[in-house]
């Protein structure tokens, strides 16, 4: 389980100030700056309009090497689930 630390909402700041999503989203936002600084290699959501979306994840990814952190792979759940026939 991962708290909310002060690191994670002012990285969640960075990614509203920049536009990726306003105000109204900040708890998607939030929920990439969570599991960006915990060090997750990836999330994993169905949220296509604020989160899986190619013209985020690339903005949201820029924030995060600009401040330091590592990138993060966001996917919908078909992307990593494996279907064995």
């Amino acid at each position: 389980m991962v708290e909310v630390s002060e690191e994670a909402l002012n990285l969640r700041d960075a990614y509203l100030e920049t536009g990726i999503v306003t105000e109204q989203w900040a708890n998607d936002a939030l929920h990439v700056a969570i599991a960006t600084v915990a060090g997750c290699s990836l999330i994993v959501s169905w949220n296509f309009k604020h989160i899986v979306h190619f013209e985020k994840i690339p903005l949201y990814n820029a924030v995060n090497t600009l401040r330091g952190y590592g990138t993060v792979g966001i996917f919908s759940p078909l992307e990593v689930v494996k279907y064995e026939s």
